[in-house]
Protein backbone atom coordinates (compact mmCIF):
# COMPACT_ATOMS: atom_id res chain seq x y z
CA UNK A 1 0.00 0.00 0.00
CA UNK A 2 1.65 3.46 -0.48
CA UNK A 3 0.41 6.11 1.68
CA UNK A 4 1.16 9.95 1.45
CA UNK A 5 3.76 12.18 4.00
CA UNK A 6 2.54 15.26 2.50
CA UNK A 7 4.24 15.32 -0.82
CA UNK A 8 6.09 12.37 -0.09
CA UNK A 9 4.76 8.89 -1.28
CA UNK A 10 5.97 5.69 1.62
CA UNK A 11 5.35 2.10 0.61
CA UNK A 12 4.21 -0.09 3.46
CA UNK A 13 4.17 -3.72 3.21
CA UNK A 14 1.05 -5.57 4.74
CA UNK A 15 0.05 -8.86 4.84
CA UNK A 16 -2.81 -10.52 2.83
CA UNK A 17 -5.85 -12.34 5.18
CA UNK A 18 -4.72 -15.55 3.67
CA UNK A 19 -1.12 -15.40 4.56
CA UNK A 20 -2.24 -16.44 8.00
CA UNK A 21 -2.32 -19.83 9.09
CA UNK A 22 -5.51 -19.99 10.87
CA UNK A 23 -6.98 -17.97 8.15
CA UNK A 24 -6.06 -20.85 5.99
CA UNK A 25 -7.19 -23.87 8.46
CA UNK A 26 -10.21 -22.07 8.40
CA UNK A 27 -10.70 -21.99 4.58
CA UNK A 28 -9.42 -25.45 3.92
CA UNK A 29 -11.62 -26.82 6.63
CA UNK A 30 -14.82 -25.48 4.77
CA UNK A 31 -13.73 -27.03 1.45
CA UNK A 32 -13.32 -30.37 2.86
CA UNK A 33 -16.29 -30.14 4.59
CA UNK A 34 -18.36 -28.07 1.97
CA UNK A 35 -16.86 -30.76 -1.24
CA UNK A 36 -17.76 -33.59 1.28
CA UNK A 37 -21.14 -32.42 1.73
CA UNK A 38 -22.05 -31.98 -2.06
CA UNK A 39 -20.35 -35.42 -3.15
CA UNK A 40 -22.03 -37.22 -0.65
CA UNK A 41 -25.72 -35.54 -0.65
CA UNK A 42 -25.94 -34.23 -4.55
CA UNK A 43 -22.91 -36.44 -6.02
CA UNK A 44 -24.57 -39.66 -5.02
CA UNK A 45 -27.63 -39.26 -6.57
CA UNK A 46 -27.28 -37.17 -9.21
CA UNK A 47 -23.74 -37.74 -10.90
CA UNK A 48 -25.17 -40.93 -12.97
CA UNK A 49 -27.82 -38.90 -14.45
CA UNK A 50 -25.49 -36.19 -15.51
CA UNK A 51 -22.87 -38.64 -16.71
CA UNK A 52 -26.14 -40.76 -18.40
CA UNK A 53 -26.82 -37.08 -20.53
CA UNK A 54 -23.71 -36.22 -21.40
CA UNK A 55 -23.07 -40.24 -23.08
CA UNK A 56 -26.51 -40.61 -24.69
CA UNK A 57 -26.11 -36.73 -26.49
CA UNK A 58 -22.65 -36.91 -27.72
CA UNK A 59 -19.59 -39.58 -28.58
CA UNK A 60 -16.36 -39.27 -26.22
CA UNK A 61 -15.44 -39.44 -22.73
CA UNK A 62 -17.90 -38.04 -19.69
CA UNK A 63 -15.25 -36.22 -17.65
CA UNK A 64 -12.87 -33.20 -19.54
CA UNK A 65 -9.47 -32.70 -18.11
CA UNK A 66 -7.21 -29.80 -18.53
CA UNK A 67 -4.12 -28.62 -17.17
CA UNK A 68 -4.67 -25.51 -15.77
CA UNK A 69 -2.33 -22.88 -13.56
CA UNK A 70 -2.76 -23.52 -9.51
CA UNK A 71 -1.41 -22.04 -6.39
CA UNK A 72 2.33 -20.53 -7.10
CA UNK A 73 1.50 -21.11 -10.87
CA UNK A 74 1.61 -24.47 -10.47
CA UNK A 75 -0.04 -27.13 -13.17
CA UNK A 76 -2.96 -29.22 -11.81
CA UNK A 77 -5.34 -31.36 -13.84
CA UNK A 78 -8.99 -29.55 -13.98
CA UNK A 79 -11.91 -31.87 -13.91
CA UNK A 80 -15.34 -31.07 -15.49
CA UNK A 81 -17.75 -32.57 -17.56
CA UNK A 82 -17.84 -32.40 -21.32
CA UNK A 83 -19.59 -29.91 -22.69
CA UNK A 84 -18.00 -30.21 -26.11
CA UNK A 85 -17.81 -32.48 -29.00
CA UNK A 86 -13.97 -34.01 -29.14
CA UNK A 87 -12.35 -31.81 -30.98
CA UNK A 88 -8.28 -30.94 -31.74
CA UNK A 89 -8.55 -27.19 -30.41
CA UNK A 90 -10.03 -28.14 -26.76
CA UNK A 91 -7.12 -27.08 -24.80
CA UNK A 92 -6.29 -23.95 -27.01
CA UNK A 93 -9.08 -22.04 -27.52
CA UNK A 94 -11.88 -20.80 -25.42
CA UNK A 95 -15.58 -21.16 -25.99
CA UNK A 96 -17.73 -18.76 -27.66
CA UNK A 97 -20.80 -17.28 -28.09
CA UNK A 98 -22.53 -20.08 -30.61
CA UNK A 99 -19.97 -22.32 -30.55
CA UNK A 100 -20.41 -24.85 -32.55
CA UNK A 101 -18.22 -27.41 -30.57
CA UNK A 102 -20.95 -26.94 -27.92
CA UNK A 103 -23.64 -30.25 -27.32
CA UNK A 104 -26.88 -29.49 -26.88
CA UNK A 105 -27.23 -30.73 -23.09
CA UNK A 106 -23.50 -29.33 -22.99
CA UNK A 107 -24.95 -25.64 -23.65
CA UNK A 108 -27.70 -26.41 -20.28
CA UNK A 109 -24.54 -27.30 -18.12
CA UNK A 110 -22.48 -24.29 -18.90
CA UNK A 111 -25.23 -21.78 -18.70
CA UNK A 112 -25.82 -23.26 -15.10
CA UNK A 113 -22.46 -24.04 -13.90
CA UNK A 114 -23.08 -27.94 -13.47
CA UNK A 115 -19.85 -28.75 -15.73
CA UNK A 116 -17.85 -27.56 -12.97
CA UNK A 117 -19.38 -30.18 -10.57
CA UNK A 118 -16.85 -33.03 -11.10
CA UNK A 119 -14.38 -30.01 -9.67
CA UNK A 120 -15.34 -30.81 -6.05
CA UNK A 121 -12.85 -33.66 -5.99
CA UNK A 122 -10.33 -31.24 -7.12
CA UNK A 123 -11.31 -29.35 -4.08
CA UNK A 124 -11.24 -32.58 -1.80
CA UNK A 125 -7.69 -33.46 -2.91
CA UNK A 126 -6.64 -29.54 -1.99
CA UNK A 127 -5.65 -28.24 -5.74
CA UNK A 128 -8.61 -26.40 -5.93
CA UNK A 129 -11.09 -24.14 -3.43
CA UNK A 130 -14.41 -23.79 -3.35
CA UNK A 131 -14.02 -19.91 -3.26
CA UNK A 132 -11.09 -18.20 -5.34
CA UNK A 133 -9.76 -17.33 -8.60
CA UNK A 134 -10.96 -19.27 -11.61
CA UNK A 135 -8.01 -21.17 -12.70
CA UNK A 136 -6.40 -20.72 -16.60
CA UNK A 137 -5.12 -22.52 -18.88
CA UNK A 138 -1.63 -22.61 -19.07
CA UNK A 139 -1.85 -20.98 -22.36
CA UNK A 140 -3.52 -18.31 -20.97
CA UNK A 141 -1.23 -17.82 -18.13
CA UNK A 142 1.24 -17.64 -20.40
CA UNK A 143 0.14 -14.54 -22.72
CA UNK A 144 -1.45 -12.76 -20.10
CA UNK A 145 1.06 -12.63 -17.36
CA UNK A 146 3.25 -10.62 -19.68
CA UNK A 147 0.37 -8.49 -21.20
CA UNK A 148 -0.89 -7.49 -17.72
CA UNK A 149 1.03 -6.40 -14.74
CA UNK A 150 0.57 -8.09 -11.57
CA UNK A 151 -1.49 -10.75 -13.51
CA UNK A 152 0.38 -13.82 -11.93
CA UNK A 153 -0.62 -12.25 -8.16
CA UNK A 154 -4.07 -13.93 -8.92
CA UNK A 155 -1.71 -17.36 -8.13
CA UNK A 156 -0.70 -16.32 -4.57
CA UNK A 157 -4.37 -18.47 -3.35
CA UNK A 158 -6.10 -21.61 -4.59
CA UNK A 159 -8.59 -21.24 -7.84
CA UNK A 160 -11.98 -21.69 -7.06
CA UNK A 161 -14.57 -23.23 -8.40
CA UNK A 162 -16.22 -19.89 -8.08
CA UNK A 163 -14.79 -16.40 -7.48
CA UNK A 164 -16.17 -12.83 -6.74
CA UNK A 165 -14.91 -12.07 -10.67
CA UNK A 166 -17.30 -14.40 -11.72
CA UNK A 167 -20.56 -13.45 -9.52
CA UNK A 168 -19.66 -9.80 -10.86
CA UNK A 169 -20.33 -11.11 -14.36
CA UNK A 170 -16.75 -11.18 -15.53
CA UNK A 171 -16.96 -14.56 -17.13
CA UNK A 172 -16.67 -16.11 -20.44
CA UNK A 173 -14.52 -15.06 -23.43
CA UNK A 174 -12.18 -12.49 -23.58
CA UNK A 175 -11.70 -10.99 -26.43
CA UNK A 176 -10.48 -7.76 -25.33
CA UNK A 177 -7.42 -7.16 -23.16
CA UNK A 178 -9.53 -4.72 -21.07
CA UNK A 179 -11.66 -7.62 -20.18
CA UNK A 180 -8.88 -10.17 -18.63
CA UNK A 181 -7.22 -7.13 -16.56
CA UNK A 182 -10.71 -6.00 -15.60
CA UNK A 183 -11.44 -9.86 -14.32
CA UNK A 184 -7.62 -9.30 -12.46
CA UNK A 185 -8.61 -6.89 -10.98
CA UNK A 186 -11.33 -8.34 -9.11
CA UNK A 187 -9.08 -11.57 -8.04
CA UNK A 188 -6.61 -9.05 -6.85
CA UNK A 189 -9.61 -8.06 -4.81
CA UNK A 190 -10.60 -10.83 -3.54
CA UNK A 191 -7.02 -11.94 -2.38
CA UNK A 192 -6.62 -8.80 -0.47
CA UNK A 193 -10.22 -8.70 1.02
CA UNK A 194 -10.77 -12.21 1.97
CA UNK A 195 -13.11 -13.11 4.86
CA UNK A 196 -15.09 -16.35 5.52
CA UNK A 197 -18.20 -14.57 5.56
CA UNK A 198 -17.43 -13.24 1.78
CA UNK A 199 -16.75 -16.65 0.51
CA UNK A 200 -20.10 -17.64 2.02
CA UNK A 201 -21.36 -14.64 -0.04
CA UNK A 202 -19.60 -15.65 -3.43
CA UNK A 203 -21.34 -19.13 -2.71
CA UNK A 204 -24.69 -17.80 -2.20
CA UNK A 205 -24.67 -15.45 -5.30
CA UNK A 206 -23.08 -18.49 -7.25
CA UNK A 207 -26.05 -20.73 -6.27
CA UNK A 208 -28.57 -18.13 -7.52
CA UNK A 209 -26.93 -17.62 -10.71
CA UNK A 210 -27.09 -21.43 -11.30
CA UNK A 211 -30.87 -21.21 -10.99
CA UNK A 212 -31.51 -18.43 -13.16
CA UNK A 213 -28.84 -18.90 -15.53
CA UNK A 214 -25.82 -16.51 -16.20
CA UNK A 215 -25.72 -14.69 -19.58
CA UNK A 216 -21.96 -14.65 -20.00
CA UNK A 217 -21.48 -18.33 -19.18
CA UNK A 218 -21.29 -20.20 -23.03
Amino acid sequence: SVDFYGNIPVVSLRKEPLESPLNRIIKRLFDIFFSLLVITLVFSWLFPILMLLVKITSKGSIFFKQERSGEDNKTFICWKFRTMTVNVDAHSLQATKNDIRITKIGRFFRKTNIDELPQFFNVLNGSMSVVGPRPHMIKHTEEYSSLIKNYLVRHFVKPGITGWSQVNGLRGETTELDQMTNRVEFDIWYIENWTFLLDLKIIIKTVINMVIGDENAF
